[in-house]
């Protein structure tokens, strides 16, 4: 029987992204009833993002006999990790019947194997070529939850009545509360959705700078993140896995970003017309210039323009299209 194993990491220091996108990917190989399961190096705090899937927190990459005895009898293996060193990724390539790793930046010069890279200008990027190697590169090959593979026609409004504030699983360098007092200070007319993840250590100021018109969405899982999306108007967020589901949905926005694996990201989806740049996360003027951006989105028909950028790039078949390129292999 046709097996899947995925390995990848996460925890409260280092986030939460690998493991959303290999779920994808997950349920992917689910849907057409092959078994996979989710090996992952990080904390009890993945555990709720996990639930109702197969999987076990072990030291996959920081102990090499903890991964010789996964890869025993292995036929598809999956490896996404900013972490795990080249070592690692020969050993799998060597003892898998397919391996597969996912990549951002080029971290590595990859061993024989399936790379997939999802960014909008993946293609670009000066891969090594060479025999054993295959590349899936581009915004075709985006990873989106099951959630996010099909969703209604978002309707663009005529003025903004909500902002959806979401920094991720951890809000790793504390923007929720700077971003929702700009929001609630410069749009009291307007709603604000503000997204708190499970790795959040800010939650009690958060809760102090709420009003009347700001709502805290407590853990949402995928269905929940993708209703948020559907009923704001517009979005401030990080550079990582939710610009792409925002994409998906048809939601405009502003990026900050908080990790240097997100710059390429977000300056590509800002040079695809989909979403501002407002900077890096440390510099004293990335306020200043999300509400510079908020202020441009009133403008309903920009926000429908960058709307339908979004949907263009993204439609959904990204997890599909790589578990069938394996399967095909």
């Amino acid at each position: 029987m046709m097996s899947v194993l995925i390995l990848t990491e996460g925890s409260r220091e280092i986030g939460f992204g690998h493991i959303t996108r290999c779920t994808s990917l997950y349920q992917a190989f689910e849907e057409r009833g092959i078994p996979a399961e989710l090996i992952v190096e990080g904390d009890e705090s993945v555990v709720g993002l996990l639930y109702g899937k197969q999987y076990r927190i072990l030291p996959w990459w920081s102990n090499r006999s903890t991964l010789s005895a996964l890869l025993k009898d292995s036929k598809i293996v999956v490896v996404d990790s900013y972490l795990a060193g080249m070592g690692i990724y020969e050993a799998v390539s060597k003892q898998a019947k397919c391996p597969v790793f996912i990549d951002d930046t080029q971290r590595l010069n990859y061993p024989e194997g399936v790379v997939v890279n999802g960014s909008l200008y993946a293609e670009e990027m000066d891969y090594p070529q060479g025999r054993g190697r295959s590349y899936l590169l581009g915004s075709k090959y985006i990873l989106l939850r099951k959630e996010f593979w099909d969703v209604p026609e978002k309707e663009t409004r005529e003025s903004i009545g909500r902002i959806l504030i979401s920094f991720g699983g951890d809000d790793i360098r504390g923007m929720t509360p700077n971003v929702l007092k700009m929001s609630i200070e410069a749009f009291p007319e307007c709603s604000k959705r503000v997204i708190i993840g499970k790795g959040f250590r800010n939650v009690e100021k958060i809760e102090q700078l709420k009003d009347s018109r700001t709502e805290l969405v407590y853990f949402p899982n995928a269905e929940g993140m993708k209703k948020a999306m559907l009923e704001s108007d517009v979005a401030v967020s990080a550079g990582g896995q939710t610009l792409y589901e925002m994409a998906r949905v048809g939601l405009p926005g502003v990026s900050i970003a908080v990790a240097e694996n997100q710059l390429n990201n977000v300056m590509g989806w800002e040079r695809a017309g989909v979403i501002d740049y407002a900077g890096w996360w440390e510099t004293r003027t990335f306020l200043e210039r999300a509400l510079a951006s908020l202020i441009r989105l009133r403008d309903k028909e920009e926000r429908a323009r960058r709307s339908e950028s979004g949907k263009r790039l993204v439609d959904g078949k990204g997890s599909a299209r790589v578990r069938d390129f394996v399967l095909g292999l």
